[in-house]
């Protein structure tokens, strides 16, 4: 997938680059896998309803929206990015 970037820790950075279609099918099935199997944690600044844009498909935005979502905890948060904190710090 061209889309997303090996981060420290096996941590995956995604939505920088719009998903091909075969990129978001990998991403639904990879997830569909862990679902209620493996614990995920997914940090975005994106909201659900633009996540269609990232993925290319509705559908399969609505449906991997919908196992994610599933029993999860939903943590949302405002102000400045630790980045920028420190970026201001520095300067």
């Amino acid at each position: 997938m061209r889309s997303y970037a090996q981060g420290r820790n096996g941590q995956q950075h995604v939505g920088f680059v719009p998903f091909d279609r075969a990129g978001g099918e990998l991403l639904f099935n990879l997830l569909s896998e862990r679902h209620e199997r493996k614990s995920t944690i997914i940090t975005t600044n994106l909201a659900f309803s633009e996540w269609v844009q990232v993925l290319g498909d509705e559908k399969l935005t609505t449906a991997l929206l919908d196992r994610l979502a599933y029993k999860a905890y939903i943590l949302t948060t405002s102000g400045l990015s630790y980045r920028m904190n420190q970026r201001r710090e520095e300067a």
